[in-house]
Parts: structure tokens; sequence; C-alpha cells
């Protein structure tokens, strides 16, 4: 997930950098290259349609994502179609096998109405008996409470300098939300770089009833990248939903 808190151009640019290995994107590039029109929704800098289309796929991808930083990254090729905007400013009707939201994406729709909305534009964007594969981080396993002490090695940016990144919690969890900041310093660089973003934890029982509300029924749900059984103490609710 591209998350938003990398909408500044330069700091799109790291975003890569700071994610090389992603399990999310071999969890779903099967179900990407078995789809004849897919739709990735926050694409971010679109690594994973640009991998699909490496890897030989040969219909139609298209990303979909509000920061203008992160497209112009995926915009450095040209053979997926981007689209800046986000569910309330598109209208697909029906054009989609499978619709994506990698990298917990999901999260960033905070309000009952905005999550709502996604939901209906998704089930609308979605060909009859097409897919809805998303993972959101269970709230049960309470990730935000080691976001502060987990260490990251620094990794090179962009243009080859060393970045260091740290995370720190600024709201703490509410029952709903938790807002939390990332901070990224070079020896290089004059200052600080800091981006801020809140994210919404959804139980199973919550997305269950809010996919059921918009037509989309949970074909499939995992606890993890390695699909095993979504447990309490689980640290993902990854879905596989279908267009009813």
């Amino acid at each position: 997930m591209a998350d938003l808190l990398f909408a500044d151009a330069e700091l799109a640019a790291l975003y890569d950098a700071m994610n090389p290995c992603r399990d999310d994107y071999d969890f779903y590039r099967p179900m990407v290259m078995a789809a004849h029109s897919v739709l990735d929704v926050g694409c971010g800098t679109g690594s994973m349609l640009h991998e699909a289309r490496d890897a030989g796929h040969t219909g139609r991808l298209c990303g979909l994502d509000p920061a203008p930083g992160m497209l112009a990254q995926a915009r450095r090729r040209d053979d997926v179609e981007w689209v800046l905007g986000d569910l309330s400013s598109v209208a697909w009707d029906a054009e989609f096998d499978l619709i994506v939201m990698t990298g917990h994406a999901f999260q960033v729709l905070l309000g009952d109405d905005e999550l709502r909305d996604a939901l209906a534009s998704i089930h609308a964007a979605l060909r009859p008996g097409g897919r809805f594969a998303f993972d959101t981080r269970n709230p049960s396993a309470r990730a935000w409470e080691t976001w502060e002490t987990e260490v990251r090695d620094a990794f090179d940016g962009s243009h080859g300098e060393r970045v260091r990144v740290s995370r720190k919690v600024t709201t703490p969890f509410n029952g709903q939300v938790v807002s939390f900041s990332h901070t990224f310093q070079s020896a290089v660089w004059d200052a600080p770089r800091v981006s801020n973003s809140t994210l919404r934890f959804f139980s199973k029982a919550e997305l269950d009833a809010e996919l059921a509300r918009a037509g989309l029924a949970p074909d499939a749900q995992f606890g993890d990248w390695d699909k095993s059984p979504l447990s309490e103490t689980s640290p993902e609710i990854i879905t596989i939903a279908r267009r009813i």
C-alpha cells in the first residue's frame, strides 16, 4: 500500500526503496495474472502493475491513486492506465474482473460514509462475479503497540543518499483509529522530513457486515500472507470477496 503518508513527491520517490520486498504482492500476483482486467486502488508507485506487465499480463491494468507524487513515479511507464483520484471521483460500470487494495490501503477509509461510498463504487466497477481482494491489520493483534520500537535499517534513497526512518504514534488507538508519523532523516538533507497518517482498524465482523451491505460476499479470509487461517492473534485480515 502505498500509504497516503507518501503523498509528497520527494517521499514518494523513497517508497519502493523503503519497501523492497512485498509479501502482499506475492499473495495477490496469481489473482492479478489470472484476471483479464484489473484495477489497483491506491496503486502508489504502480510497482505491482509494473511487475504484472513484466510477467506477461496482456489485459487491462489500471492504477488509481489520489497522490500526484505517487502517480508521477508510476507514470514513468506508459503501458498501464493511470488515473489520479479516488473511488469518489470515478464511475466505472462493470469493467473489472478484479479490484485490489494492497498495503493496507483499505484502512485510510476512516468514516462510515466514506467507507460505504467506496464499497459501492467497487461493487459498481466489478463485473458480476468479479472479485475484490484487500487487506487490513487485525485490531486484535494491536500492531500499533510495537510501531515505535520497531527498528528499520537505513536504506538508499532515490539519489543514493542513506535514509533512516522512525515512527511515532501521535494519537493513541481510540477503539477505531490511530494516528502516527514517520520521520525521514539523511545526513545530506537540510532537515528531517515528517509525514503523518491516520488508519482505521476493522474487526472481521465489521468488515463482513459492510461487505454484505455493499453486495459483496467473502469467498475467503486469511490471517497472514501464507494463507494461514484467520484467528484472534493473526496479524492480518486478508479478504477475497465476490460481487453478488
